[in-house]
């Protein structure tokens, strides 16, 4: 079944005209785990778009791994790469992003792109139980999955943040083409 909840009319009101104008991105928010770098791929290609996982430009960028960065420098330096990554890939057009996890936690990125004309922010809502399944046997890359606790409080923090998004998309029992057939319908693309 697919389910497609607009969260809040009041973020369509909020964006505006950004709803008038027709969509030239889509961006993919939600938690690790949801497949925004598997759904992703399957909506650039229906569209003839390009994809592009925002973490893996900053990974190019830098010449470190994300946790490399995080290390040496600091989540606050890192947010600042990621907020420049961003805001310069969302100005293309004909081009699904996949944000990191954390991205949405910004403020000045979730303002960008709930305003920006012809973007649609869609939030790939997962439990925190699915992404666990999904995540499982990557704590490797993922050393935050070494920590429930802290975990549970990230997610608990950003879910309602990745609810501030266009539309939010219920992904937990799709499989990746549903969630991307989800996404292109919301899009209005199907």
């Amino acid at each position: 079944m697919l389910v497609t909840i607009p969260i809040k009319s009041e973020a369509r009101a909020q964006a505006g005209a950004q709803w008038a104008a027709p969509v030239r991105r889509i961006v993919l928010t939600g938690f690790m785990g949801s497949g925004k770098t598997t759904v992703g791929p399957l909506v650039a290609a229906r569209l003839g778009w390009r994809f592009v996982d925002v973490d893996d430009v900053i990974e190019a960028e830098a010449g470190l791994r994300i946790a490399e960065i995080f290390a040496r420098h600091g989540e606050a330096a890192f947010r600042s790469q990621e907020h420049e990554a961003i805001s310069r890939l969302a100005a293309g057009d004909g081009i699904v992003l996949a944000l990191g996890g954390g991205a949405i936690e910004t403020d000045a990125t979730r303002t960008l792109l709930l305003n920006t004309p012809g973007t649609l922010l869609v939030h790939l809502q997962v439990t925190l139980e699915t992404a666990l399944a999904r995540c499982g046997g990557t704590e490797g890359t993922r050393p935050v999955l070494a920590n429930r606790a802290n975990l549970t409080a990230r997610y608990e923090r950003r879910l309602p943040l990745y609810r501030t998004a266009h539309v939010s998309i219920a992904a937990d029992a799709l499989s990746p083409s549903e969630a991307a057939e989800a996404v292109l319908r919301a899009a209005g693309m199907l």
